[in-house]
């Protein structure tokens, strides 16, 4: 049997990113049918090298090829004549795919574009209707995102279908696991701290210098400095962020009050560390969904969270809290003249500081009552061994579709 051939334009499905992770799923989820299979242009991230890796257990069904941002238009024209690609899926900010969306016309005779629409905010922005319509299916991560869609570009079809997590990885520890991870993790005298985690990539948007800041004047405000704790995992010097290790140092902070976490880890690993913090934090000004509170969520452990994109959907189902949700007091118009404007949404310190009240005062007790119905919710709406079939769906759908997509456009085209 001929498989499927798919390519892949996204972060590098073996890089920890949260587009990165959720291109991982995919690509799993397809391979995993025996009809498809993969190759992945692995971008946004630093290479050692850019040499093809064959992906263990499939082999040469999944093929990444390393490229620097994610790839090039002369790139596109090599990979789909000389693999006969069959389909295109793509996935992160519309941003960075004006130079794919040029090549419609070459493109879609050939093979169907699937667009994994990470974000979008409100007001709709109609600039990206032209953008919207060089797309066959569009998939969406949440539901913000599925309403711009579904306003600016009707006629495109579009499925909602949520970043997830795997809740058998990233589960509750008993308290008996957790005191041995905060055993061996931390400090004698750090252990009965009450640890707030941030795991995030070190960019502007994501709010990581204004996070410091705010913390340390919480401390201070509020006398906690030896009760309470920020662990951040991150790239430090991250150059699209700040220099936090610069931050820490010229706000005059030590004796641990904030920690920094640089090391690369497993997702194992990972979900040791939600299980050992008391909550999650993401303040960010923007946000497509917000990998890092879902996995904490999943791990049983409230969050912190600004009500913008994705977030807003995981920290509440309306009924039931699983944390402190930040509701925007204004918003922000960034961009430049090479890329579209795009709308943020801010929350302020003093916002900021009556979360960390709220989830410090609630105890242990209450902030396992509500990570643990934070950890029912992902498994009702977030599960990926529920959603991978989903993407099965669509992308079988799409290539059922297929010739009437074609059809279509050699219409146009010629």
């Amino acid at each position: 049997m001929t498989k499927i051939k798919i390519l892949t334009l996204s972060d590098h499905p073996l890089s920890p990113s949260g587009v990165g992770t959720q291109t991982k799923y995919f690509c799993e989820s397809m391979l995993k049918t025996g009809r498809y299979s993969v190759i992945s242009l692995g971008g946004a991230m630093k290479h050692n090298n850019y040499n093809p890796v064959l992906v263990d257990p499939y082999k040469e069904d999944w093929k990444i090829i390393p490229v620097d941002g994610y790839g090039t238009q002369e790139m596109i024209r090599s990979v789909i004549r000389t693999e006969k690609i069959d389909l295109i899926w793509f996935m992160t900010d519309p941003r960075f795919w004006g130079w794919l969306w040029e090549m419609e016309n070459e493109i879609r005779p050939l093979c169907p574009m699937v667009y994994h629409h990470v974000w979008d905010n409100f007001p709709a922005p109609h600039f990206n209707r032209d953008f919207y319509l060089s797309n066959d299916h569009i998939i969406t991560i949440s539901k913000v995102t599925h309403e711009i869609v579904k306003t600016v570009a009707p006629e495109v079809p579009t499925t909602y279908l949520p970043h997830s997590v795997n809740p058998d990885i990233f589960r509750p520890l008993s308290d008996l696991q957790i005191d041995e991870i905060r055993n061996r993790s931390l400090q004698e005298e750090d252990r009965s701290k009450v640890i707030f985690f941030w795991n995030n990539r070190n960019a502007r948007r994501k709010q990581s210098g204004s996070l410091i800041w705010w913390f340390k004047e919480w401390l201070d405000k509020e006398n906690l400095h030896d009760k309470a704790q920020l662990l951040m995992h991150t790239d430090p010097k991250d150059p699209h962020g700040q220099d936090l290790e610069h931050i820490i140092e010229h706000l005059g902070l030590k004796d641990r009050q904030i920690m920094l976490s640089t090391q690369k880890i497993s997702p194992e690993n990972l979900a040791d560390l939600y299980n050992m913090i008391d909550c999650t934090i993401n303040i960010s000004d923007a946000e497509g969904f917000g990998l890092a509170t879902l996995e904490s969520l999943s791990c049983g452990t409230p969050i912190i969270a600004t009500m913008t994109g994705g977030l807003q959907e995981q920290v509440t189902n309306g009924d039931e809290d699983y944390g402190v949700g930040l509701i925007p007091v204004s918003k922000a118009i960034i961009g430049s003249q090479s890329v579209p404007y795009i709308y943020e949404d801010r929350v302020n310190k003093a916002q900021f500081h009556s979360a960390l009240n709220k989830i410090y005062k609630m105890g242990k007790a209450e902030r396992r009552r509500v990570g643990t119905l934070g950890r029912e919710h992902i498994l009702e709406n977030y599960n990926f061994v529920k959603l991978q079939n989903k993407w099965v769906e669509v992308i079988d759908e799409v290539m059922e579709n297929k010739e009437n997509y074609n059809g279509i456009r050699f219409k146009e085209v010629a």
